[in-house]
């Protein structure tokens, strides 16, 4: 099993920017793909960015240019940068992580972007 925790979610006024962080734990090897996913309300969740083991990245097109993923293989971190927000990135953000076992999630932050 993987334990993921987020951190970093907020209230930010249009514009700004806030950095979500997630720290994995637990069963930590092979992880391959670790990013995020945002789910607001009264939508599906859907992908915002992944990274993989090796580097390789996928951006949501809503994001592209905004928003940065990184990831740390030593710490099994995975951070996203978040830049020039605006009202409909608002939305709870899960973290993810995909081993050949299976999938795994955190509980989620929120991140609210108003004025």
């Amino acid at each position: 099993q993987v334990q993921l925790v987020e951190s970093g979610g907020g209230l930010v006024q249009p514009g700004g920017s806030l950095r979500l962080s997630c720290a994995a734990s637990g069963s930590t090897f092979n992880i391959n793909v670790m990013g995020w996913y945002r789910q607001a309300p009264g939508k599906q969740r859907e992908l915002v960015a992944t990274i993989t083991s090796g580097g390789g990245l996928r951006y949501a097109d809503s994001v592209k240019g905004r928003f940065t993923i990184s990831r740390d293989n030593a710490k099994n971190t995975v951070d996203l940068q978040m830049n020039s927000l605006n009202p409909e990135d608002t939305a709870v953000y899960y973290c993810y992580a995909l081993k050949r076992i299976g999938s795994f999630w955190g509980q989620g932050t929120q991140v609210t972007v108003s004025s």
